[in-house]
């Protein structure tokens, strides 16, 4: 049986997954990326090798995807992340027609068919204020762990509005609103506002069509999961493999090279 891997290097993390032929996910990893990108790499591939209990030899096919997707030294291609998470995105959920990744440094808004090829898409290339970036100004200046953001913003009845539309001054406003007596939930629940209305404007410039799949490592915040199905209207899809969407993508990729070759042989076979 062909095992193929797809190794997702982020800004923040890097994820690497490794399916069987049937395309089911035999191993997983999750690593912080740090500042060596290519020891990233290698690392998240050599734990999801352990999850998946294989040998590197058992890997037939590697694609590398991500902002560092050119530093997977050991990959055999590289396929860019929009493609990954278009394709990833309607493999876990086959509904899916429009696509928001949010990651630490940019966030992406992709249209996809029904095979998951893309149709459309654009991302805040020039700003990081809606994205991980953003709640991680929010968490150093309230001095709260970013995994309790969360979980805090949804505590709030009043959430107060964040008009800067820069990172670099994100940090000055939350003080602010703390200095003027507001609540941390409050101010909080005003942050994943923020994020999530920028977010929706980049998907308005490509069409909201349901399904809608929410990808990238912002999926594990419960507040911005509500704040984006608010704003919506209607639930975006979420699973524990959010996280992981991009290199199930890359994976799949990888999978359907095999394929190819082995469909390419086989006349040549019969031929004989």
């Amino acid at each position: 049986m062909p095992y193929c891997a797809g190794v997702d290097v982020g800004s923040t993390q890097t994820k690497a997954v490794v399916i069987d032929e049937r395309q089911a996910i035999v191993g997983r990893a999750l690593i912080d990326t740090g500042a060596n990108v290519v020891a990233a790499a290698e690392g998240a591939f050599a734990a999801a090798l352990e999850d998946a209990g294989l040998l590197e030899e058992a890997i037939d096919l590697v694609v590398g995807t991500g902002y560092g997707r050119y530093r997977v030294t050991f990959g055999n291609f590289q396929i860019t992340e929009i493609s990954c998470h278009a394709r990833g995105a309607v493999h876990v959920f086959p509904g899916t027609r429009t696509v928001v990744d949010m990651g630490g440094q940019d966030t992406k808004a992709i249209r996809v068919g029904p095979t998951g090829d893309v149709l459309d898409f654009c991302m805040n290339d020039k700003c990081a204020a809606g994205t991980g970036r953003f709640l991680g100004a929010a968490s150093a200046a309230l001095e709260i762990p970013i995994d309790e953001l969360g979980p805090t913003a949804l505590r709030s009845e009043r959430p107060v509005p964040i008009t800067t539309t820069c990172t670099v001054f994100a940090e000055s406003e939350v003080l602010s609103w703390m200095a003027r007596g507001k609540k941390i939930e409050d101010i909080l629940l005003g942050v994943h506002q923020s994020i999530v209305s920028r977010a929706i404007g980049l998907m308005r410039r490509v069409g909201i069509e349901r399904e809608v799949t929410f990808t990238g490592g912002v999926t594990r915040n419960v507040g911005m999961v509500k704040a984006l199905n608010d704003a919506l209207g209607f639930p975006a899809n979420v699973s524990p493999e959010s996280h992981f969407i991009g290199a199930i993508g890359a994976a799949l990729f990888a999978m359907d090279r095999i394929r190819e070759r082995r469909a390419a042989s086989e006349p040549a076979e019969g031929a004989r």
